[in-house]
Parts: structure tokens; C-alpha cells; sequence
């Protein structure tokens, strides 16, 4: 079991950073296709067009990723998240005035910008930072704001019958960014800084063996230092994965149930809100999993949820297997997403956490770019949705490869250090615990070298 304090100011980090990540998820994310299906009514453009809004969002997010990182190591998560804030503000209020398509991308460009710099990415450093032995599970709690969120999309679309959708966009936008604005306080500093211990000084025993997970590292890799090992790749490929279904079914599950299968847009906001709640089950699963065993076999297991998910929504005749779909994918995505984080922590430490997820995000991208565009362009040409739901299930089943084949890494070679200092060190750990993986082909050294601290 593990113990914590209740004063933790760590979980105080967790609570903001889910909140701030909840008003994007309720006010961007999820309620993304519930817009598109109004502004499909009032314009008439194609699906391609409206999921290239989504492909703009996620394209600026993955190209930003890198100096957003840097940005986050200069200036800390609070100062980032406010300039998040106000951009997102800006740019909801210019997306409740559009009347012409440019207008259409360069308000989604300018919403992503800001809350890309007031999400994910910020909102994670922070967690990471105070947390290693309950990392999992701390990231859970902070996306499980993503999660609830969702919840709150037949809200959203409730507003637009009372207010219209310009109104809802421009009060939700600039509420919002403002709540944020006033929670990025709690974002920035670390355990040491306010005389604490990581994890507030909390252990998870098992049969009187502290647990520590596969790969958890005291070593802290540069950015650099990360992209030379395989690990760092096969994690993104595997994410990336991943991401083709999951941007896929934000940007069209509501169009899809509304054109194909003939559903009101309540109908279907409805099936939107029940899919973050299957998220948060899943995290919590998750969660708890991932500080006791392997994450990468908790990873492999939701691309299975995933792909199957999505192949039962392409063929769904009727309410109760939209249901299976969400319950498939909601469970999967919630499981697997905070363990993404998590794993690239473990794995490369947290001192350049922020510029690596950055560099990754380049790649990790790709997913929610790519299959909400692929997706619509079969849509548009096929007539169905069909198609492009079984080739992203396809891509994302053989995605599952990736987390096989990942392993710890071997330690960075580095001048000055000491083998001899880092195996004594590692001899002296507590680590003994069932079902934790320990050791890999690629680190077979990690074991001796892995109570090393960074200089």
C-alpha cells in the first residue's frame, strides 16, 4: 500500500494542473465536433475542410512542441500557461465572429497556440516534477480533468440551442482562459524548493518489498541524449499510434453519428460525454497499475481497445454497440494515455522532461493530424466512413509493436563518471517487488548505473 501526506503540495499541483486540463478538454477538445457539425450546417463545407481545423490544431501543437519545451525550462509552467491562457481567449472570440474559411483556420491556429501553451505539455511538466514512485498515478488524477471534461460536451451543446454556438464559443473562451490564468500559480516550482521530498515521501510496498518500476532512472537525459536511444522512438511511433484513432473519433464521432447514422447532435453529444467517462474509469486503472507493473504491457493491451473500438463503430447498427465502442475505446485511451508521460519519465528522468516531450510531440502528432484528415477525405470520396475507420484500426493494432520492442535505456556515456560509485549505489536499493520488470537487452547496465544523479 502507500502512504502520502495530505499536505503534499505536489497533489496540489495535480489538482490545478487537472482543472486547467478539464476547461480545455470541455471548451476545445471535445466539443470541437459539436461545432463543426453546426458550422457544417450553416456553411456547407466538405468534411475534409472541417477536419483540416483539427489537423491545424494538432500540426501547431506538434511544431511548437519543441520550443514550447524550452520556453517551459526558461520561464516555468505558470508564466507559459498565462500566455496560453490569454491566446486562447483571443482566439475563441475571433472564432465566435467567423463568417469565411480562412477565418475558420486562423481562429483554430491562434486557439491552439494558447491551449497548447496552457494544456498537455505544460500542465505534465509540472506533475512530473514532483513525482517518480507515484508517477503514474498522479498523472492520472491530472488527465483525469481531460476526461471529465468531456462529460460536459451535452452542456455545451445545450448552450447552443439556448445562446447559439458564436455566444457559448466567446463566454466559454474568455471564462475559461480566465480560471486558468488564476490556477497557473500552483504550476511552477519542484519538492526541493519548498522543502519537500518527491512524492511527498510516499512508497507503494508490496509482500514488504518497495516497488520501483521498470526502467525508473535517477539519471537525467538531455534531450539529445534521449533521441539516441531506441526507447525514444519506439514510445513516439507507439503514441503516435495510438493517436490516429483517438483524433479521429474527437473530430468525428459527432459527425458521423449525425450524417451516417442518423442521430441528433444531442444524440450524439450524449455518446461524446459517455466516452471521457469510460476515460476516467480507465485511468484510474491505469493509474493504479501503472506504479505496480509494466506499463508497456498496459500500453500494448489498450491498442487492442482502440483498434477493436473503432472497427465496431464502423459497422455500429444500432445504440448498443456505439456503446461496446465506447466502453473499447474509452477504457483503452484512459489506461494508456497518462502512462505515455509516465513512461518517458521513468525511463529519461525529469530535468530536460519538458524539451524531450517537446521533440517528441513532432512525431506523436502525426496521429491526430493525420487520421482526422484521412478519415474525412475517404469519408467525402466513399461516401462512408467505413473505410477510414478500418484502416486507422489496422494502423493502430500493429502500432502494439512498438511497445513490445521498447526497452530501458542504457545510461548516457558520459566523462568523469564513476562505475564503480554507481554500482555500490545501485546495490543499495530496496527494489525487490513481483511484477516489476527489471533489466532489458538494450540496459543491461541500467541496474548498476541507475541511482546516478545527473550534474
Amino acid at each position: 500500500m502507500s502512504k502520502r501526506s495530505t499536505t503534499f503540495r505536489g497533489w496540489k499541483v495535480v489538482g490545478a494542473g487537472a482543472v486547467i486540463q478539464g476547461l480545455q478538454s470541455a471548451f476545445v477538445m471535445h466539443s470541437l465536433g459539436a461545432y463543426l457539425v453546426e458550422i457544417e450546417r450553416e456553411y456547407g463545407w466538405s468534411k475534409t475542410a472541417l477536419s483540416g481545423a483539427f489537423a491545424v490544431n494538432r500540426a501547431e501543437t506538434a511544431l511548437l512542441g519543441p520550443a514550447q519545451g524550452w520556453l517551459i525550462d526558461r520561464f516555468g509552467p505558470k508564466v507559459i500557461t498565462r500566455v496560453g491562457a490569454v491566446g486562447m481567449a483571443v482566439g475563441f472570440v475571433w472564432f465566435s465572429q467567423l463568417h469565411s474559411l480562412w477565418q475558420f483556420y486562423g481562429a483554430f491556429l491562434i486557439m491552439a497556440v494558447g491551449s497548447a501553451f496552457c494544456g498537455f505539455l505544460t500542465v505534465t511538466v509540472a506533475i512530473v516534477r514532483w513525482f517518480e514512485r507515484l508517477r503514474a498515478r498522479a498523472l492520472a488524477f491530472g488527465g483525469m480533468g481531460l476526461a471529465a471534461g468531456g462529460v460536459c460536451v451535452p452542456l455545451v451543446v445545450l448552450s447552443f440551442t439556448w445562446f447559439g454556438w458564436r455566444t457559448t464559443a466567446a463566454v466559454t473562451g474568455v471564462g475559461g482562459a480566465a480560471v486558468a490564468w488564476w490556477l497557473a500559480k500552483y504550476l511552477d516550482g519542484s519538492p526541493a524548493e519548498f522543502g519537500e521530498e518527491v512524492d511527498g515521501g510516499a512508497k507503494i510496498v508490496a509482500n514488504g518489498k518497495t516497488v520501483r518500476a521498470e526502467g525508473l532512472t535517477d539519471i537525467h537525459f538531455t534531450a539529445k541524449e534521449a533521441m539516441r536511444t531506441r526507447a525514444f522512438w519506439t514510445i513516439s511511433f507507439g503514441h503516435l499510434s495510438a493517436l490516429f484513432v483517438v483524433g479521429a473519433v474527437m473530430a468525428h464521432l459527432q459527425l458521423y453519428l449525425t450524417s451516417e447514422r442518423g442521430y441528433s447532435l444531442q444524440q450524439a453529444s450524449l455518446f461524446a460525454a459517455a466516452l471521457p467517462l469510460m476515460q476516467l474509469a480507465g485511468m484510474a486503472v491505469g493509474g493504479w497499475l501503472g506504479d505496480r507493473i509494466n506499463k508497456r504491457l498496459i500500453a500494448s493491451v489498450a491498442m487492442f481497445g482502440h483498434a477493436g473500438g473503432i472497427l465496431l463503430l464502423a459497422w455500429a447498427p444500432n445504440a448498443f454497440v456505439v456503446v461496446l465502442f465506447v466502453i473499447f475505446h474509452g477504457l483503452a485511451w484512459g489506461a494508456r494515455g497518462p502512462l505515455m508521460q509516465a513512461l518517458r519519465a521513468d525511463y529519461f528522468g525529469s530535468s530536460a522532461f519538458a524539451a524531450i516531450m517537446g521533440v517528441s510531440s513532432l512525431i506523436v502528432m502525426i496521429g491526430p493530424i493525420v487520421g482526422p484528415l484521412a478519415a474525412g477525405w475517404l469519408a467525402d470520396t466513399t461516401g462512408s466512413y467505413v473505410t477510414g475507420f478500418v484502416a486507422l484500426a489496422a494502423i493502430t493494432a500493429a502500432g502494439m509493436l512498438f511497445f513490445v520492442i521498447t526497452k530501458p535505456p542504457s545510461p548516457p556515456q558520459r566523462s568523469g563518471s564513476s562505475p564503480d560509485r554507481h554500482a555500490a549505489d545501485a546495490s543499495s536499493s530496496d527494489v525487490d517487488a513481483p511484477g516489476v520488470a527489471e533489466g532489458s537487452s538494450e540496459g543491461a547496465d541500467v541496474g548498476s548505473a541507475q541511482r546516478q544523479v545527473a550534474g
